[in-house]
């Protein structure tokens, strides 16, 4: 029997690579006035970027670059409204990873209001956003978030009272994401293993999720065989094509996953903590996924062994481990430990490096929501995933 499912709009969506040049013919369906949203240097200072810049001025499009550094704040989506209100833009384009593309989805959607952006985060404002914007195109150079696919923006504020939230409305959906696989070429070894490791979250909490449903299982799968034949072949060599290829496309189906099933414990994690602490998003999946999936099983086996996330699980382990004829204990057990030798393998530090400690644990965990985990997990469940990832 086919579960009850709602699915939610998606972007126009062109996936091959080269299609960067194909940028300044998108931007004249729009008008000719754009604000361009990238990172600090990396896509900067490419090949890529300089030819586009010739190939916009060929086309007499005017363009305006906004460098963003970090995860966006509040402030630089004020800023950045504020510098650009005045200037008659017709559309905007991020272009880099997910902190960037978040970054122009969410200048997009504010350079028509006056007020701050905190005004509109969920949980923050008491606003709620018309969900007018600018015409949006997404362009990722790392293979991650899935933001390309998704409605929201994550703005924060790190600090002890800081927070990690979503700007958030139907109509933020990119109107195009143009993926290019040719621009996560040479992404740094520690960027490609973070961003991928957020990437699997996404994949393996939307499959799990309690709101999954035929689609998104169907399309988590795949995302997941792209996962298994290209995360360690695209951390090894930077420039494999066909490995940048695959997480390519499985970062974009993440998105669409996530966005439509929802995401569980590592991700509620990734809110608390990325408020308080300056700590890569796709560090803190990667850190806390084993250890979390671990506990999952566990609880669920407590509470109904028969549970179907448990199934899930066993399926997960069969996937990725390349031996038949096991019982779904074994493929269960075996795909946690899959995730404890690729956190190895792909050299993840733990998260006292990047200051979180046991006096700041209890805090964090008080502030974590889980809204779509397998399994309701308790606060010293959550105390005991954070210790022992550490």
């Amino acid at each position: 029997m086919v579960k009850p499912f709602q699915f939610s709009r998606l972007p126009r969506i062109y996936f091959k690579s080269g299609l960067i040049a194909k940028l300044p013919s998108f931007v004249h369906e729009y008008g000719n006035r754009i604000v361009l949203v990238t990172g600090k240097s990396s896509f900067l200072g490419s090949a890529h970027a300089l030819e586009l810049f010739e190939a916009l001025k060929k086309e007499g499009i005017v363009y305006f670059v906004l460098p963003v550094t970090g995860e966006p704040s509040p402030e630089i989506i004020d800023s950045a409204t504020s510098a650009f209100r005045t200037e008659k833009i017709d559309l905007v384009a991020g272009i880099g990873g997910g902190s960037v593309i978040d970054a122009g989805k969410a200048i997009s959607a504010m350079l028509d209001r006056s007020e701050s952006v905190v005004e509109f985060l969920e949980g923050i404002g008491n606003k709620e956003h018309p969900g007018t914007k600018l015409p949006y195109i997404a362009i990722p150079t790392t293979s991650g978030t899935g933001s390309e696919a998704t409605k929201n923006a994550v703005i924060s504020r790190i600090g002890r009272n800081g927070f990690k939230k979503s700007l958030r409305h139907n109509n933020f959906v990119p109107d195009i994401a143009l993926v290019d696989p040719e621009l996560t070429l040479h992404c740094p070894k520690d960027i490609t293993a973070s961003s991928g490791m957020d990437c699997f979250t996404q994949l393996v909490e939307a499959y799990l999720s309690d709101k999954s449903n035929d689609y998104t299982d169907a399309l988590a799968i795949e995302g997941l065989k792209a996962i298994k034949a290209s995360l360690i072949r695209s951390y090894n060599n930077s420039e494999d094509i066909e490995a940048r290829t695959g997480m390519s496309f499985a970062a974009l189906t993440s998105g669409i996953c996530l966005a439509n099933a929802g995401l569980g414990v590592v991700h509620g994690f990734a809110s608390s903590i990325g408020g308080m602490f300056d700590i890569p998003h796709g560090l803190i999946c990667g850190t806390l996924m084993a250890k979390s999936n671990e506990i999952n099983i566990r609880e669920l086996r407590k509470n109904d062994k028969n549970h179907v996330a448990l199934k899930k699980y066993a399926i997960l382990g069969k996937l990725f481990i390349d031996k038949s004829g096991h019982s779904e204990v074994y493929y269960t057990d075996g795909f946690v430990n899959y995730l404890h030798n690729l956190t190895n393998d792909l050299q993840l530090p733990g998260l006292r490096k990047s200051g979180l400690d046991e006096e700041n644990v209890r805090i964090v965990c008080s502030k974590t929501e889980i809204k779509n985990n397998p399994v309701k997990l308790a606060l010293e469940n959550l105390v005991e995933i954070l210790l022992k990832s550490l």
